[in-house]
């Protein structure tokens, strides 16, 4: 039986019901199979180019789980109410970070094809000699393994408290996952901006942008709250969460889609004005690499598409409360994050132009339909949204 706080219903929570989708994971287990069997293919066949594709798809999934990492801490440090109802999903989604902590291996076995820093000796290039404090292999490892470490730890943990206080409602599971947030906030941000520097500005040890940390998280919150409005309006299109996520909570997530499409173009403005105007040959050869022959269509596009269109598209309230109407402008977001992270990562091995290559798009078929099929799996063992938090009450009854 449902209990009643002021005549607002508390639902007893809903779960998914795997059964009705074990089609749809079966054929997710199977084309991530067969896709990671040619993709181990590729890493023999032509490990060069496989790296580049490899970590273009890699980086953009982790940019997704880890800005829903980030809304999920971000939930909790400021104590909302509105996000109650949609936090299990963000949940869900940050634990993938422990599947794609696996998936890391291929890059750190193909290191050499990917930074060439690795490859010089001491002694050749004088701006290398001056980093190598930083930029050597055995410290490179164990960054890698305290970022992916204390991203699925973090993860995982909040999760699991989350699901605890579904059985008795006990308070202490808040302030314990608070506490768990304040910790990882300031961890968020330096392992999310070094973690970006050693694997996406490392393909270029010469480049450098103070900058370029907070680009890489402008694009992972606003692209993860557009995978979050893809997710939710998927389940409730399946018969979930009807009565829970209202249009009051569309519009929320609308406002936030907007507010980091803006954010994002400030930072990439405020990154490529600062580097022209100063015309530092160090810091301008990333942008002429993206602007040269098609990667300048491509960059364009990128301009446009991930800013001028949402944003004119976002400032529609009647966008915003239209679930499916946001969820095309989601999407089309989700796609301009690919596009984003695939110029930071491909025109360093492409510099003369866009060269498309079916690895690209098998690492992205085989990392998404992993994701894809352990979250199938991971959805029915929780229900869809936390039962018994304190801020329930007010999360269901959320007005803007």
């Amino acid at each position: 039986m449902s209990e009643r706080l002021h005549g607002v219903p508390t639902p007893e929570g809903e779960y998914f019901d795997s059964g009705r989708f074990a089609g749809l994971s079966f054929v997710l287990g199977v084309v991530a199979v067969i896709a990671l069997v040619l993709c181990a293919v590729g890493a023999i066949v032509n490990p060069h180019q496989f790296g580049y594709s490899w970590l273009f798809a890699f980086a953009f999934f982790f940019t997704l789980c880890a800005g829903c990492f980030f809304w999920t801490i971000v939930h909790h440090a400021t104590d909302a109410e509105w996000s109650v109802v949609v936090r299990r999903q963000l949940e869900n989604l940050g634990a993938l970070l422990t599947v794609l902590a696996l998936l890391f291996v291929p890059i750190l076995l193909l290191r050499h094809h990917l930074f060439v820093w690795m490859d010089i000796p001491p002694g050749v290039d004088p701006s290398l000699d001056t980093k190598r404090a930083y930029l050597n292999w055995p410290f490179f490892l164990v960054r890698a393994v305290i970022f992916l470490g204390f991203f699925l730890l973090a993860a995982l943990a909040l999760r699991r408290l989350s699901a605890e206080q579904d059985k008795d409602g006990n308070p202490r599971f808040t302030i314990s996952m608070r506490k768990v947030s304040f910790i990882s906030l300031p961890m968020f941000a330096l392992c999310l901006t070094f973690g970006a520097y050693d694997w996406l500005v490392g393909l270029n040890y010469r480049w450098f942008s103070t900058m370029f940390g907070v680009y890489i998280f402008a694009g992972a919150a606003g692209s993860s709250m557009s995978l979050l409005v893809l997710v939710i309006t998927a389940l409730r299109q399946a018969g979930y969460l009807k009565d829970v996520v209202t249009v009051e909570h569309y519009h929320i997530m609308g406002k936030w889609m907007l507010a980091f499409c803006i954010f994002w173009a400030y930072i990439g403005f405020g990154q490529y004005m600062l580097i022209w105007y100063a015309n530092i040959p160090e810091e301008t050869q990333y942008f002429i690499n993206r602007n040269t022959q098609s990667w300048w269509a491509l960059s364009m596009l990128l301009v446009i598409g991930r800013f001028f269109v949402p944003f004119a598209i976002l400032l529609l309230r009647s966008v915003k409360t239209h679930p499916r109407q946001l969820c095309i402008v989601a999407a089309w977001l989700v796609c301009m994050q690919m596009l984003d992270i695939y110029l930071i990562v491909l025109p360093s091995l492409h510099g003369t132009g866009f060269h498309p290559s079916i690895w690209d798009l098998l690492s992205v078929v085989a990392i998404g339909a992993t994701l894809g099929f352990v979250y199938l799996r991971m959805v029915p063992r929780t229900s869809l949204f936390p039962v018994r938090d304190p801020r329930l009450i007010e999360s269901l009854t959320t007005v803007n």
